[in-house]
């Protein structure tokens, strides 16, 4: 029986408290025009991420607490539910299209996006799996297995459609693969097949062959496949070095589309300018350094792996969101951790935090 040796990271979860602040005065701010005008209630959505975000760090708490070693345990019926839950979100009568995605499972007015549990699931299992068998990581047919699964797990999301999560899910994975110390010749051909099958996804999609080319021009179509970034780049430019004002914001008077979900940022850019901006930036560097940290300094590879699995996945999701806002990646359906409005992410998310903070009290120093 280990013995717990320190605190957890204490560096980690204040800059998780921060984002978590900043994201409900964001989404305050941000939604409150359009919650008036579709819901007669400015407050609609700052209510729900409020009781979300006290759901989700009851939950974090609780896993603070749970030895993460006991997850060892539930790691194949982890994989197994991930997959159930991804093909069950496809069968007609249970999945529920919004905006032309079947991402949800509906349970009368409740809505459960089974993509975040998976991620966090299959995370687990990989590590699991990975630390199990490190003293073959150099046999090409020993990551066949976790190839099958990166494989299926993010053709699953793909058929939502969901281009960005299949391709945060994959990168988290295929980092993994990496840091347990895989064949940098396997890792290689994998990377550039991955690639390969990005390409053909957006090429025979034409919704996401239009998004890419209108990230490459997109005043070539201002008011279609080009408005989003045209919008998000117009708030950005206008917040200048310390912004309009909190509340203060124009694009979000219904200019902006999905403004406090997937372009929340560009709402922060507007309000806070460009220092509210790199403060965001400089909390996720935060989060990645610590979240790394503790898992160079984990005791056992499961716990190092796992600790690297949950902090690439939030940092990854991170730099895919905040690269498409500024203009710098193709338009994907992807959020902001911790800033952007949602439940179901906000609650997985800061699950894997809580689990990130029961490893670091058991780091070593070294």
């Amino acid at each position: 029986m280990r013995v717990k040796r320190q605190a957890p990271d204490f560096v980690l979860f204040v800059s998780v408290l921060m984002l978590l602040s900043i994201g409900i005065v964001m989404i305050l701010s941000a939604s409150e025009y359009s919650t008036l005008v579709h819901y007669s209630d400015s407050f609609y959505f700052f209510k729900r991420q409020l009781l979300w975000a006290l759901l989700g760090l009851t939950f974090m708490f609780l896993v603070m607490n749970y030895d993460y070693w006991n997850l060892r345990r539930c790691a194949p019926h982890m994989l197994i539910t991930a997959f159930v839950l991804l093909i069950l979100v496809l069968l007609p009568g249970i999945g529920r299209e919004v905006k032309g995605a079947t991402r949800w499972i509906g349970i009368g007015s409740f809505g459960f996006q089974p993509s975040e549990l998976v991620k966090l699931f299959i995370i687990t299992f990989m590590a699991y799996g990975i630390s199990r068998h490190r003293d073959i990581t150099r046999d090409g047919k020993a990551i066949l297995p976790y190839l099958l699964i990166i494989g299926a797990a993010s053709g699953l999301i793909l058929m939502q459609p969901d281009l960005g999560t299949a391709f945060s899910l994959a990168g988290t994975l295929f980092i993994m693969l990496f840091a347990a110390g895989y064949s940098m010749g396997i890792l290689g051909l994998l990377a550039g097949g991955g690639m390969a099958l990005v390409a053909v996804a957006i090429a025979f999609e034409p919704y996401r062959l239009s998004r890419f080319l209108a990230f490459l021009n997109p005043w070539e179509d201002p008011s279609g496949a080009g408005f989003h970034i045209i919008q998000s780049l117009y708030a950005l430019g206008s917040g200048g070095l310390f912004g309009a004002g909190l509340g203060q914001g124009k694009q979000k008077y219904l200019y902006l589309p999905e403004q406090h979900t997937d372009f929340i940022f560009a709402v922060v850019g507007e309000e806070l300018g460009f220092v509210g901006g790199v403060l965001i930036l400089t909390l996720f560097t935060i989060f990645v350094w610590r979240g790394l940290r503790i898992a160079l300094t984990a005791p056992d590879p499961f716990a190092s792996l796992l600790a690297t699995g949950i902090t690439v996945g939030v940092g990854l999701q991170a730099f895919i969101n905040i690269g498409v806002v500024t203009g710098s990646l193709p338009v994907t359906g992807i959020t902001l951790p911790f800033i952007s409005f949602g439940g179901t992410s906000l609650v997985f998310t800061l699950i894997g935090v809580g689990i990130l903070l029961n490893i670091s009290k058991y780091a070593q120093n070294r």
